[in-house]
């Protein structure tokens, strides 16, 4: 039996605000339970809603130092079972008392140093020995540094390897040197060039990816793709210096959550036998609800995503009111920089019968989307997997994306001269070609009903579902601490 702790700032179902939270929360389910023993460590927010919160269990508190900066820290442990995987949370009301997870990066940085050191003074209190430590994102950084420095004389760590996973390598946790030695208590000689210094500065992230015994990241071509200095965040030259201790693995869907024959969530439930009819109803309950002019024969396009720069929105804006022909219905859903959030509360009010914009997030609509949208556009600029392509797969909603990252991994472009594909991709990050691309997808659509209805009924069969991931993931633990 192996152990595996997962360490991350995020996790469904009891905080999300990315993908990492559907990571966390999804994949240890996924592992031989015969074989692995696996847990996750999060903080306990107080944003954890009350009906998972009211029921963890105390287990022990302690205190500890903070660098030079507090002598004195309370650490609480509590502890949460379900679906079988050990859920501890890390418990500060200082650090963890606000009304959402992440708050100005100050006090986001001093907040995970805390948490990282108190991981590592958890594990011997509950006594879970980990062979590997499996650490997400910046805000896990330090774990492998205070492995490999204030933690390498105490025994009960001996054997214990680390793996770290970008999700999105733009976030890095970067602050003055002097801060992160003052909070981190970590010695002088890991403030260099070779290690965690950054520009004079010094970089969370980047410790992780120095100290950690292997790197992954959450698609193959995101993988290559950081080793680039466009891709790579300043962090190009030593990601290809760990080239031999660095993959891909694709992420996957929880494929009981996001199922259209048993969404209880959705107008009509379907599969992938069923889909025309099933989804012809969905779309019509989908216009009715968000007061577009009901009408089977309108392409219906959706956009599920933070509305940021980093998704492809500028390219969006560059040809939307090309986009919006009178046989077209754009659905918005999702929260993000005013520019695009306007633009879109704009468009709707301008072109109520064509565009309809929900600056806001919310579960079930998104089913909904899914469900009654004809195709998912992902245009991003860069995109280290993606799940809306994902999900909108599942749900027969074809996706419409840019070749980068996961989006290239998962979506393999129509071709209509051998019928095969399960989407539309263009290259270049270029507003003309998502136009063209777009355009190509409706002359399917509407000139190639048959083609189409071939094309959902592929991509809805493709398995996206965690199951090989899980093996990949199984394979490398086994790999690294053999």
């Amino acid at each position: 039996m192996k152990n595996i702790l997962f360490v991350a700032s995020e996790c469904v179902p009891f905080v999300k605000t990315g993908g990492l939270a559907d990571v966390v929360g999804t994949l240890p389910k996924k592992f031989d339970r015969s074989e692995y023993d696996c847990r996750v460590i999060i903080p306990n927010y107080r944003c954890i809603p009350d009906e998972y919160r009211n029921n963890f269990k105390y287990i022990h508190h302690f205190y500890m130092d903070m660098g030079q900066r507090f002598s004195s820290v309370h650490v609480g442990i509590m502890e949460y079972e379900l679906d079988g995987i050990k859920f501890y949370f890390v418990d500060n009301l200082f650090y963890f008392g606000g009304s959402s997870p992440y708050a100005d990066t100050r006090f986001d940085i001093e907040k995970f140093i805390y948490f990282s050191k108190a991981v590592m003074a958890i594990l011997p209190v509950i006594n879970f020995h980990p062979d590997i430590i499996h650490c997400h994102d910046w805000q896990a950084g330090l774990v492998p540094v205070y492995l490999h420095t204030l933690y390498r004389d105490n025994a009960f760590f001996n054997g214990t390897k680390t793996i770290f996973t970008i999700h999105n390598l733009r976030f890095q946790g970067i602050w003055d040197i002097k801060t992160i030695r003052s909070l981190s208590g970590l010695p002088d000689w890991v403030f260099t060039p070779d290690k965690l210094e950054y520009h004079e500065d010094a970089n969370m992230l980047k410790g992780g990816l120095v100290y950690a015994d292997y790197i992954t990241t959450v698609s193959d071509t995101y993988a290559g793709e950081i080793q680039s200095a466009y891709y790579g965040e300043g962090l190009d030259g030593l990601l290809r210096a760990r080239n031999q201790s660095l993959c891909g693995i694709v992420n996957g869907i929880d494929y009981d959550a996001y199922n259209p024959e048993t969404d209880g969530l959705i107008a009509k439930k379907y599969n992938s036998r069923s889909f025309k009819k099933g989804k012809a109803e969905n779309k019509r309950a989908l216009q009715e609800q968000l007061g577009l002019p009901v009408d089977n024969g309108k392409f219906v396009i959706s956009i599920i995503s933070r509305l940021t720069s980093q998704k492809g929105l500028d390219l969006v804006r560059y040809a939307l009111d090309r986009i919006l022909d009178d046989n077209t219905q754009l659905i918005v859903l999702g929260t993000g920089d005013g520019q695009y959030e306007n633009l879109f509360r704009e468009y709707a009010w301008r072109l109520n019968n064509k565009v309809s914009a929900n600056i806001y997030f919310n579960e079930e609509l998104a089913h909904r989307i899914y469900a009654g949208s004809d195709a998912v556009l992902v245009p991003s600029l860069f995109e280290p997997c993606g799940l809306t392509q994902l999900i909108g797969l599942r749900y027969g909603s074809v996706p419409i994306v840019r070749e980068t990252g996961g989006l290239r991994d998962t979506v393999a472009p129509y071709n209509e001269y051998d019928g095969t594909g399960i989407g539309f991709s263009f290259a270049n990050y270029n507003g003309d070609e998502l136009l063209n691309t777009i355009n190509y997808a409706k002359h399917i659509f509407f000139d190639c009903p048959k083609e189409w209805e071939q094309m959902v009924s592929r991509g809805m069969k493709t398995d996206y579902s965690w199951v090989n991931s899980a093996r990949r993931y199984e394979d490398l633990y086994d790999r690294i601490s053999n």
